[in-house]
C-alpha cells in the first residue's frame, strides 16, 4: 500500500537566512531537533531514498520555517514568492513525487490570498500551510478572512501547523524553577504547547462562524487533532448552538470541515479513536519528515483493527480526494 503524506517539511538556506535575521528561534538552534536537522531538511536525494524505502509515493512539501512575523512586510511578500518558486523547482526536479503547500505572507492577507491563487492556478499547488498566530493575532480575526475566502474559492485546504507561542504565554504556563529551561522549551513547543495552541486556533475559527461564512472551507490539523477530538462532547454540552448563535454545534463543524493527520505519531490507540469519532474519511496520512522519520511509517496502520477499505482511505484515497489528484 502506497502513502501520500501531507506534513513533510524542507528548508532552503536562502529562506532560512531571511528568517534568521529577524527570528528568535532559528531552525538550527532548536534544541529538540539537533544539529543534523538542516542536512535532513535540505537533502532531497536522501528524502527520495527514504520515500522509496518506505512506500511513500508522494510528499506534499511545505517550507519548515514560514516567513517569520518579524520580517518587514515588503521583504516578507517577496520572500514568500521566492519560497514558493523554490518549492516548485523541487517539484519539477522529481516528477510525480512531490506536491506543494504554499507559504503565504500573513503580514498582508490580501497579498497572501493573491499568492495562494498564483500558487494554485499557475504552479498547481494543492493548498497552503499556515503557522500559528501572526504578531499575536489569532487566525479567526477579520483581517485574515481574505485567505480563508480564497481557499474556499479555489477549493484547496489550509493546513494549520504549530508555531512558537508568545513569550508571555510560555512564561506564565510553561517556565518553572522546578525543571530546566530545555524542559520548559520542549513542554511549551513540541511536547504540548504547540498542540494546545493549534487546538485553540481551530476552535476559535469554528466559534467565529467561519464555516457558516465559508461552508466548503477545508482545514487540516495534525497530531491527531491537536487535543480537540476528546473534548467534542464537552464542547457541544457547554457551547451548543443556542449559546454560540451558530447554525450547528461545534462537533458538527469539526467533523465536516476539519481533517486530521497523525504527524508521525504512530499510535494505534489514537488512530482507532479518531476513526471511530470522525470517520476514516477525515483522517489523512502524514509523517512530519524529517523531524519524524520512522523506519516503518505505516506499520501501525496496517496492524490496526481497521478494515482494508479504511486503511486505504487513510493511506492515500482521502488525500487524492481532498487534493484532487490521482496516485
Amino acid at each position: 500500500m502506497k502513502l501520500i503524506t501531507l506534513e513533510e517539511h524542507y528548508a532552503d538556506l536562502r529562506i532560512m537566512e531571511i528568517n534568521n535575521k529577524y527570528s528568535s528561534h532559528p531552525v538550527s538552534t532548536t534544541p529538540h531537533h539537533g544539529t543534523g536537522i538542516i542536512e535532513d531538511l535540505t537533502n532531497f536525494p536522501k528524502r527520495v531514498q527514504y520515500m522509496d524505502d518506505n512506500n511513500v509515493a508522494i510528499q506534499v512539501l511545505s517550507m519548515t520555517s514560514p516567513i517569520g512575523e518579524n520580517v518587514p512586510n515588503e521583504e516578507a511578500i517577496k520572500a514568500c514568492q521566492l519560497a514558493n518558486n523554490i518549492t516548485k523547482e523541487h517539484i519539477d526536479a522529481y516528477p510525480g513525487r512531490f506536491l506543494g503547500f504554499a507559504t503565504l505572507p500573513m503580514c498582508d492577507p490580501k497579498a497572501a490570498s493573491k499568492e495562494l491563487e498564483r500558487c494554485v492556478k499557475d504552479m498547481h499547488f494543492v493548498g497552503a500551510l499556515l503557522a500559528g498566530r501572526f504578531k499575536g493575532r489569532m487566525l479567526n480575526e477579520k483581517e485574515f478572512l481574505p485567505i480563508f475566502q480564497k481557499a474556499e474559492e479555489l477549493d484547496v485546504p489550509l493546513y494549520i501547523h504549530p508555531a512558537f507561542i508568545p513569550p508571555e504565554v510560555k512564561k506564565a504556563y510553561y517556565d518553572s524553577d522546578a525543571y530546566s529551561p530545555q524542559v520548559a522549551f520542549e513542554l511549551s513547543s513540541v511536547g504540548y504547547g504547540w498542540h494546545s495552541e493549534v487546538g485553540i486556533q481551530t476552535l476559535r475559527l469554528i466559534l467565529s462562524g467561519i464555516f457558516d461564512k465559508f461552508p466548503k472551507l477545508k482545514i487540516i490539523i495534525g497530531h491527531w487533532g491537536e487535543t480537540v477530538p476528546c473534548f467534542l462532547d464537552r464542547l457541544d454540552f457547554m457551547l451548543d448552538k443556542n449559546v454560540t448563535g451558530l447554525k450547528r454545534n461545534v462537533s458538527e463543524y469539526f467533523k465536516d470541515n476539519v481533517y486530521i493527520t497523525p504527524s508521525g505519531i504512530t499510535s494505534t490507540d489514537q488512530l482507532e479513536y479518531v476513526v471511530k469519532l470522525m470517520g476514516a474519511e477525515h483522517v489523512i496520512y502524514s509523517i512530519d519528515y524529517p523531524y519524524v522519520n520512522p523506519k516503518d511509517p505505516y506499520g501501525f496502520l496496517l496492524n490496526s483493527s481497521l478494515s482494508d477499505e479504511q486503511k486505504e482511505l487513510i493511506a492515500y484515497k482521502n488525500a487524492e480526494n481532498i487534493l484532487k489528484i490521482k496516485l
